[in-house]
């Protein structure tokens, strides 16, 4: 799957680098910004009390 990525990237070496880093944050940022808030509240260690 790499593999294919890398080829199907454009613009040599350079472009591929920075191809490659610009899909990893918006993974990274559809990660952080759409599915770990959406599956907060069904975490179970998720009841907001903090206990000593």
């Amino acid at each position: 799957m790499y593999g294919w990525i890398w080829r199907k990237l454009p613009f040599g070496v350079p472009g591929k680098l920075i191809g490659s880093l610009l899909l990893i944050g918006g993974i990274a940022a559809l990660l952080w910004y759409v599915v770990y808030p959406a599956i907060d509240p069904l975490l179970p260690f998720n009841d907001g009390q903090i206990t000593q």
